[in-house]
């Protein structure tokens, strides 16, 4: 049987243009949590976009300050953490997050993702002649890790509101059973 977990915060995951963002500040408000962004907080750390991150250092280096910044989350509670779309195909990420979070992974279908960040130039993965294969191919390379999530949610035709609304149900069912 598995060990019982201690659910300190809330992480969001899945592709972007999910509305990891939107949903997480709303369930932050709600819980009265701090909402914490990953790349938001790669960004301040290093000074740079993420755009920049990936044209003059590359994905590596990225996906390094991504496991960093997790790392100093750990410890921290009452949090709402909106993670970069690819933290979690990182096994050692998903598992951190697992050790203080329940992680609650937002989807849509690639259609509704592209309509959703069209024209969204800080969005690095997506310059690509064909975005809409991009990101097919994307998410076909990111299906098993968003799997491995503890909820899975689809955002497609329905409010911000509506997935808060589903996201806080569920993440205080798990709390009170977390203990």
């Amino acid at each position: 049987m598995a060990e019982p977990r201690t659910i300190r915060n809330l992480a969001l995951a899945g592709f972007m243009g999910t509305g990891k963002s939107s949903v997480g500040q709303l369930v932050a408000q709600e819980l009265g949590f701090e909402f914490v962004d990953t790349d938001a907080m790669i960004e301040a750390r290093t000074g740079r976009n993420i755009g920049d991150i990936f044209t003059e250092a590359g994905e590596a280096l990225f996906r390094r300050l991504e496991t960093e910044v997790l790392d100093g989350l750990a410890a921290r509670a009452d949090m709402v953490i909106s993670t970069g779309g690819g933290l979690i195909v990182n096994p050692a990420n998903l598992a951190s997050l697992k050790s203080h979070a329940l992680v609650a992974c937002l989807w849509a279908t690639p259609a509704t993702i592209l309509e959703r960040t069209r024209g969204h130039t800080h969005r690095p993965l997506l310059q690509d002649p064909d975005p809409l294969s991009k990101i097919r191919e994307l998410l076909a390379q990111r299906e098993k890790a968003y799997k491995q999530a503890d909820l899975l949610i689809n955002t497609e035709s329905r409010s911000i509101r509506e997935v808060a609304q589903h996201v806080l149900l569920q993440f205080r069912q798990a709390r009170e059973k977390s203990g």
